[in-house]
């Protein structure tokens, strides 16, 4: 039986109607969306600056206690404190050939970049002078240094 000439052409012509066009654009729509809310990104955002405090609290603690192993058990000025966030507790920005107007001076950690070629700022800190991190010690010379700062109910602190 003959084919149709006019039937067959027809059939291999046959495209994508625009409903069913509006269909898998709206599915990958609804599933990119789910992708999107699953991930949630400002939590995961907040989660990378919370990493990156607690590495830069841990830095700054190291350094101090390399300070300290390199000077006879000799701590750099550290205000005796609890870290409550007093402005006078809060580490400043500046280097051995800058000036500290408030805070905990550890200008000695950075001089020579020996313990540390900059001090770490806090990722989310605007603050000129200071650093975001506070750093305090207690009569018998433990030293603890916090990123107040931090996000989603984190408490960032180490102490030595």
């Amino acid at each position: 039986m003959p084919l149709d000439k006019k039937s067959t052409k027809k059939n291999t012509e046959a495209g994508f109607t625009l409903l069913e066009i509006l269909l898998v654009v709206a599915a990958i729509a609804i599933l990119a969306g789910i992708v999107i809310l699953a991930l949630n990104p400002s939590k995961q955002l907040g989660d990378t600056r919370n990493a990156q405090r607690r590495s830069d609290i841990r830095t700054i603690l190291d350094a101090v206690y390399q300070y300290s192993i390199d000077n006879n058990g000799t701590l750099p000025t550290i205000p005796i404190s609890t870290c409550a966030l007093d402005t006078e507790d809060e580490v400043c920005k500046a280097t051995a050939t800058g000036t500290c107007s408030a805070g905990v001076d550890l200008s000695v950690l950075t001089t020579g970049e020996k313990y540390l070629t900059s001090m770490p700022i806090d990722p989310s800190v605007s603050s000129s002078d200071g650093t975001g991190y506070y750093i305090v010690r207690t009569a018998n010379s433990r030293v603890t240094v916090c990123a107040p700062s931090a996000e989603q109910g984190a408490t960032i602190k180490i102490t030595r």
